[in-house]
């Protein structure tokens, strides 16, 4: 069985940093890319940013590009998500996934962390 366990939420003033991360276990970690998503109250959830397997290629939002970075460490099973310059607009439940890497569609989700920025 599949779990995906995020980690690293909190409530921080605009400006501020945060690094959220997510350990998975129940597949080959390696196998998969891995994405972040967020879902704000009263919205759809969104994509964030994801990384691929083989050459770790990264991808963005644009209202992030520039502000977050994804990374991953296969020998822990993690990927993370540094978020740095937060602004209100950034404050969601963040979930984590595992990504089919042909075509990135989810496998799996995490159960999701809160992130709630203050101006």
């Amino acid at each position: 069985q599949v779990h995906l366990v995020e980690s690293g939420g909190g409530v921080v003033q605009a400006g501020a940093s945060l690094r959220l991360s997510c350990v998975a276990s129940g597949l080959p970690f390696s196998n998969y890319a891995m994405g972040w998503f967020r879902q704000a109250p009263g919205k759809e959830r969104e994509f964030v940013a994801a990384i691929s397997v083989r050459v770790s290629a990264t991808f963005y939002a644009d209202s992030v590009k520039g502000r977050f970075t994804i990374s991953r460490d296969n020998a822990e099973n993690t990927v993370y998500l540094q978020m740095s310059s937060l602004e209100p607009e950034d404050t969601a439940v963040y979930y984590c996934a595992a990504l089919h890497d042909a075509d990135f569609a989810p496998y799996s989700w995490g159960r999701g962390t809160q992130v709630t920025v203050s101006s």
